[in-house]
């Protein structure tokens, strides 16, 4: 876990882009977190791009979407592909029953292997979003960032992945938290035109 200014992040946690970030990788996104041990790694939820899964891995597009296209989650390793996945309510009632192919990483929640055949793997999936690239921080990198205020850390909730917008997810997440947070969810991407 990592740790800075109190704040603790957690697999499954969300990191939401504050006003401060302009970075323009990072600019209003929503990043779920998939690994805080040596470093960090996530994915951007709420970036899709316009291309089909079908176009790129068409065996997976039936357990894709809506949208049915690749997200952009983030500026590292954007020539491969990384799954995130559901699984169907029978398989998350029971962890020691995983599908191969499926590394569970908190509640229904893991890492779908896409080179395992998708017709083994789909019975026990809800749902799957694909992502072409991550976001990765060093060990200190996160804990900075956070520390000098680009980022919120918030607990995600079931529908965060799935998100059928994904685009409003930044305010629909903020406006869901207590206090300040969810005022910030009212402060459009221009602030000129507040």
């Amino acid at each position: 876990m990592s740790e800075a200014a109190g704040v603790r992040v957690q697999v499954g946690d969300l990191l939401v882009a504050t006003p401060l970030l302009l970075d323009p990788n990072f600019e209003r996104t929503v990043v779920l977190m998939l690994d805080v041990t040596d470093g960090a790694l996530g994915v951007v939820l709420n970036r899709p791009s316009p291309v089909p899964v079908r176009e790129v891995l068409p065996d997976w597009q039936e357990l894709a979407g809506p949208p049915d296209v690749l997200f952009h989650g983030g500026p590292v390793g954007t020539d491969s592909a990384l799954a995130v996945g559901l699984t169907a309510a029978s398989v998350a009632l029971d962890p020691e029953e995983e599908p191969l192919g499926f590394r569970r990483l908190f509640d229904a929640v893991g890492i779908v292997d896409l080179d395992s055949p998708s017709p083994v793997l789909a019975p026990a999936l809800s749902h799957l979003r694909i992502f072409a690239g991550y976001a990765g921080w060093g060990a200190e990198q996160l804990q900075d960032e956070i520390s000098t205020g680009s980022w919120y850390v918030v607990p995600s909730q079931p529908g965060d992945l799935t998100a059928a917008d994904p685009q409003a997810l930044w305010t629909r997440v903020l406006r869901r938290q207590p206090g300040e947070l969810a005022w910030v969810s009212t402060r459009p991407a221009d602030p000129t035109l507040n």
